[in-house]
Formats: structure tokens, sequence, C-alpha cells
């Protein structure tokens, strides 16, 4: 099977969870990463550089036998059926794993939203109250409905959620949102355990060395 993956180069969990996904599968794939310029271009043609068709303007994008499909949470969802980190036939459990991808979708709008297109210094002001508010009340219905005494998202299962909480929660620790403190975890023992036990996990650490530009 012939698969591209074209995303930025850097480790965003809209296109880590799809990437890691495969790089956990075995499944070959090329892992096409653009910049910004032409990004910008491609918001405006609909298509790379080299001609290549992005639907609906945007990214992550999966071109699968030459046919370009777009949306992180499918690109997610197909990437995890190759892999066997998404159910074919379990509609119950597949489900299950949706609602936890969609609600890390609907933070991720949430951040980017919050004080956009306000100078630097308000910018972070309403970042900061929205971490106080907004963030942690979404946050908190997040931990609340992981498994308990469990080592990953839902009880006894590593799936395509557990690889995109440990992404999104790289980006929150990372120190690049304003208003944004690294030790966040620290009220959400739940969501921490899950972090640190996905962190752990040796084809995490292979991926990270792989491709995670050094600092």
């Amino acid at each position: 099977m012939n698969l591209s993956l074209i995303y930025f180069d850097f480790p965003f969990w809209r296109a880590e969870v799809s990437r890691i996904a495969l790089h956990i599968g075995n499944i070959e794939f090329n892992d096409l990463r653009i910049d910004r310029e032409e990004f910008i271009r491609v918001k405006v043609s609909g298509k790379l550089d080299n001609g290549i068709i992005i639907p609906f303007h945007q990214l992550p994008c999966l071109i699968i036998e030459g046919e370009a499909l777009a949306q992180t949470a499918g690109i997610a969802r197909y990437c995890g059926k190759l892999s066997g980190l998404y159910p074919q036939k379990n509609d119950v459990l597949a489900i299950k794993i949706d609602q936890f991808i969609d609600l890390i979708t609907d933070i991720t709008v949430l951040i980017l939203n919050s004080g956009r297109d306000e100078k630097p210094a308000i910018k972070k002001v309403k970042r900061e109250e929205f971490f106080k508010n907004e963030f942690t009340r979404k946050f908190t219905m997040l931990e609340t409905n992981i498994s308990e005494n469990s080592l990953y998202i839902i009880k006894n299962n590593f799936n395509i959620a557990d690889i995109a909480l440990w992404s999104f929660v790289n980006w929150l620790t990372s120190g690049d949102i304003d208003g944004f403190p690294k030790d966040l975890l620290k009220k959400f023992p739940k969501i921490e355990k899950v972090f640190l036990k996905i962190n752990t996990m040796p084809e995490i650490q292979n991926w990270v060395k792989k491709t995670y530009h050094k600092t």
C-alpha cells in the first residue's frame, strides 16, 4: 500500500496520532512535511507545490494510493485500523475512543482561539484566564472519564486515543502556550498516569529519537 501523511515539520498531536500509529504498526508511509510558506499557498490553491490536491485546503492530509483524504479523526481511525490500535468490528469500543479524540479536538480549537489576533500582552492575559476557567473545566471532564485504576484511557486497551493524549499533553506542557504552566498535570493524576505510561513505551521513545528535533 502506498501511503503519504502530510503535515508540518513539528510534532503536533493532530498528525502525531496517525504518524505514531503507523510507526507502531510497522506500516510503511511517506512522512511528508511542509513549511508554513507552502501551507499559505495550499490555503489558497488547495494543492501542494508538487501538485498534490489537499481537500478542504487544510492539514493533516493522508494520500492513499494517490487519493487525498482529510480530517484528523478520520485519518487517525484509518491509521489505527491498519495498526491494530482502533477496532474494526467493536462499535462500542470505537465510539469510546472517538469521544476522547473529539474532546481533545474541541479543547485544541478553544486554545487556539483564545486571545487570537490580540497583542501579545493582551493575548497572554486572556490565555491565563482561559486556562483557569474553560480549559480547566474541559480538562477536568477528560480526567473524570478516564478509566479508574488503569494505565490507559480505556481500561486494558491501548489505542489511538492514548497516543493523541500523550502528544496533546506534550504540547500543553511545552511552555509554548502563553498562560499554561508546565506543571499543569499535577492536578490531573489520571491524565498524568496515562501520559507517563505512554511516554515510557519503547516504540514512543524510538519515534521521538527518530523524528523530534534536538534543541
